[in-house]
């Protein structure tokens, strides 16, 4: 998402969930399977509609943001919309763990198939297309698989966090990477690390929610690459 320069839209299609999830809620059932539905539908139709439009990406989803965080905010109670908005990360159960691992794990190798196809459109679409890349399906592939993962993020985290999580981490990662393989391996490393010393500091500030702490954990990695970043451009 941060080399497509689509970091916003991975943080605004976290919160095109929110209507779904206050459904769940409002009708006792699972509200991971409303948010799913609700962020499958939205992906489909910006696809589609951005394939017969061409605007942006961008665009089409803040446009999907705005309309799903009013709706969500009418239907949803207040305590249910701060835990869909930071959730509750302390709470979470083994299963939802593992859950949530076996989804990233087969999301990340589904990514893998269509990496280079991806690369490609990125730099160039009519290059992809002349090389027999039907970049429409990849493209839906894509927003289905980020889709996904958003969905398992919010089940976890909130929508709020998963959108720093997708965005913050990675920038971070890039200010020390030299090729694909090390931003991707620190990306991860950078989430991991932020949400588990986020987790592990309530018990330092045990009256701050989780959800803040890990956003502050973040920003720290965040600052010090940038630190880092600036002196090897000095010393080189």
């Amino acid at each position: 998402m941060v080399l497509e320069k689509m970091a916003l839209v991975g943080d605004a299609l976290s919160h095109v969930a929110l209507p779904g999830i206050a459904i769940g809620y409002l009708l006792n059932f699972n509200p991971f399977i409303g948010g799913f539905a609700f962020l499958f539908v939205s992906a489909v139709i910006i696809w589609y509609v951005q394939r017969i439009t061409k605007i942006s990406f961008e665009a089409l989803v803040g446009a999907s943001f705005t309309l799903a965080l009013a709706v969500g905010i009418i239907i949803i109670p207040e305590i249910e919309l701060v835990e869909a908005l930071f959730g509750s990360i302390a709470d979470v159960v083994i299963l939802d763990a593992v859950v949530a691992a076996v989804i990233s794990v087969v999301a990340v190798l589904l990514t893998r198939v269509i990496y280079k196809k991806l690369v490609l459109a990125m730099i160039s679409e009519d290059l992809a297309i002349s090389k027999g890349i039907d970049v429409a399906k990849t493209n839906l592939l894509y927003l289905f698989l980020v889709s996904i993962v958003v969905a398992v993020g919010i089940k976890i985290v909130g929508t709020l966090l998963v959108g720093f999580l997708v965005i913050v981490p990675a920038i971070a990662a890039r200010n020390l990477s030299s090729n694909m393989f090390r931003y991707t391996l620190l990306s991860a490393i950078f989430g991991v690390i932020s949400a588990f010393s986020g987790v592990l500091l309530t018990g330092y500030f045990s009256d701050v929610p989780p959800g803040p702490l890990v956003v502050f954990s973040g920003i720290a990695i965040f600052a010090v690459t940038i630190i880092i970043g600036r002196i090897k451009k000095i010393t080189v």
